[in-house]
């Protein structure tokens, strides 16, 4: 059977091998009938193919065991790479801004051919059916990153339909529609790499959702034994959570009893909420020592 990873890098590879075909074709259309909407919407898959790349390669690094120098593991290598496609984003995204932007002020702007709005037509539909497969997939495997891709998937779907009806609408006599369209798809872009990159680096300075982190709380104080939840802490290792508790037990319990509640704590963490690394710590709750 298959493991988490293998299925995981089936989804990114089907990404990759559709933003490399879509791209291409948008960009020769582009070029052809001279859409720059077109020309936006195709370096914009050009990003997604980074993006894609990285998670790829990310989860190919993170399925590296720990070393010596490495006692966590790999998964950081997921955060590492997307990171470094969020400056990608961001630097095609800003060239797509400015090619748009001087061809309003330096050159005539012309309607482009019907045939790049059926290109992205196409290609809209195309992106719908990679979302719905990844998306299916992610809620399967419950991966965050592979989720994120999905998510992507759909916002391509749109940003074709978006540049589709920038072309059409140029048809009317209003050619620098097309061009608005361009700067909406760039502005997309952008806004998407400040999206990965305020994701990424709140995770790699050991940010966590606290909403998530009080309901944590709120179950392991349920177990029985514990007397008190006196600290819970969190932080993303690749898709995994990483749980740091201190609870305060009965002080006259003896090491096997203190252990038993350690374990209840673990396991709970594991099969109700798949986090696999729970680390306990327990403390003697000094306020109900008999005196």
């Amino acid at each position: 059977m298959e493991n988490y990873y293998e299925q995981a890098q089936k989804g990114a590879w089907v990404s990759i091998v559709s933003y490399i075909t879509l791209s291409i074709c948008k960009l020769v259309i582009a070029f052809i009938t001279s859409s720059f909407a077109l020309k936006a919407d195709g370096l914009n898959n050009v990003t997604d193919i980074i993006a894609s790349i990285a998670v790829l390669v990310g989860l190919k690094i993170s399925q590296k065991p720990r070393d010596h120098d490495h006692p966590y593991g790999h998964s950081r290598a997921e955060h590492i790479a997307s990171l470094i496609a969020s400056f990608i984003m961001m630097v095609i995204g800003l060239q797509v801004l400015a090619d748009a932007g001087q061809s309003i002020f330096l050159k005539e702007v012309e309607a482009p051919n019907l045939l790049a709005a059926w290109v992205g037509l196409a290609a809209a539909v195309i992106m719908f059916f990679v979302y719905r497969y990844n998306i299916m997939l992610a809620n399967k495997l419950n991966s965050q990153s592979l989720r994120a891709v999905a998510k992507d998937n759909l916002s391509d779907a749109l940003v074709s339909i978006g540049a589709v009806i920038g072309i059409v609408g140029s048809q009317f006599g209003l050619p620098w529609i097309d061009l608005v369209a361009a700067i909406i798809v760039g502005l997309i872009i952008c806004k998407t790499a400040v999206e990965i990159f305020k994701e990424v680096t709140h995770s790699l300075t050991d940010g966590f959702d606290q909403e998530q982190l009080l309901h944590y709380k709120e179950v392991i104080s349920e177990v029985h034994g514990v007397n008190e939840v006196h600290d819970v802490k969190a932080r993303m290792l690749g898709n995994h959570v990483v749980l740091d508790v201190t609870v305060k037990v009965d002080p006259y319990l003896d090491v096997i009893n203190s252990h038993q509640i350690a374990d209840k704590i673990e396991h709970m963490m594991s099969d109700e909420y798949q986090i696999k690394d729970t680390l306990v710590h327990i403390e003697p709750d000094v306020s109900r020592k008999l005196t």
